[in-house]
């Protein structure tokens, strides 16, 4: 069994307990402990926590196999939550909670966890988000990774791959590269040469697949298929979130002197507008 539990964060809404299943399905695909995590705004009397009670009610008969433990904190959500990614294997949190305005699609909590925490943390939407555009489908289970070819995370791929092997599915690769290309021109001078998309779409593909080398290789059970477009990177993810079992992508890197973490504005709108639930990966440590 892993020494490090899959933490879910519950308060009672239904929004925290889909995320309690999506936790428990994955503790039980690893191995490991489930941790169920309420942080209270408000102290409680004594030992009592209706939360709690109510996240044991809804696991009764259900963790077979599982160790569970039961939690819980008091302070702010968006403080406490990051910091419980420094003692897990993965962190997992309803789209939004019981605070907040209802309008908003992302709430303050997820998005501070997954902007903050040390670990992967998955948030997973509300039901019947609807998601417009084109993406390759196919039958069977389906885990989907973002990946930058001008610059990948190992820690993401790493994540991706392990995801489909857990759950026996492919593993898509979704890769946008910019078109048109910049066409600035001052007056006189001479138009620049013709680019060649077919070319610049084959490049990509080659690049990704030296980038998926040796991923495939520590996971050959996983087959994987790459959607290279042209365009804007989130909007083909949010299309590929469709029956999707997961999508996965990659946090920044802290930048020297930068006042606090950034997620990026990809990951940050796929977050906001995915069907499926939406693993952000922390970046890989620099050696």
């Amino acid at each position: 069994m892993s020494s490090l539990p899959v933490v879910a964060a519950v308060d009672g809404s239904h929004d925290s307990l889909r995320a309690l299943d999506w936790a428990l399905d994955a503790a039980r695909r690893r191995g490991a402990r489930l941790r169920a995590v309420h942080v209270r705004q408000y102290p409680v009397r004594g030992d009592e926590d209706p939360v709690l009670d109510r996240v044991r009610a809804h696991l009764e008969g259900r963790t077979q196999g599982i160790e569970v433990e039961y939690t819980g904190l008091d302070g702010r959500p968006e403080a406490l939550l990051p910091e419980l990614g420094s003692d897990a294997r993965l962190l997992v949190l309803g789209s939004r909670g019981r605070g907040g305005f209802a309008s908003l699609l992302l709430g303050s909590s997820s998005l501070a966890a997954a902007r903050d925490a040390d670990c992967p943390v998955v948030v997973v939407p509300r039901p019947g988000r609807e998601v417009h555009g084109e993406a390759p489908g196919g039958p069977g289970p389906r885990v989907v990774v973002g990946v930058n070819a001008a610059g990948p995370d190992e820690a993401t791929l790493a994540f991706a791959f392990t995801e489909a092997a857990l759950r026996e599915a492919r593993l898509q690769v979704v890769t946008a590269y910019p078109w048109p290309g910049p066409t600035w021109m001052v007056p006189g001078e001479l138009a620049p040469p013709v680019i060649d998309q077919e070319a610049v779409e084959s490049d990509t593909r080659t690049l990704i697949d030296d980038l998926l080398a040796p991923h495939r290789a520590r996971c050959p059970g996983v087959r994987t298929e790459s959607w290279v477009a042209p365009g804007d990177a989130a909007g083909h993810l949010v299309a590929a979130s469709r029956d999707a079992e997961l999508v996965v992508v990659g946090r920044h890197r802290r930048r020297p002197l930068a006042p606090a973490r950034m997620m990026g504005s990809v990951t940050q709108a796929v977050l906001l507008h995915a069907a499926s639930p939406v693993a952000v990966v922390p970046p890989a440590p620099q050696e």
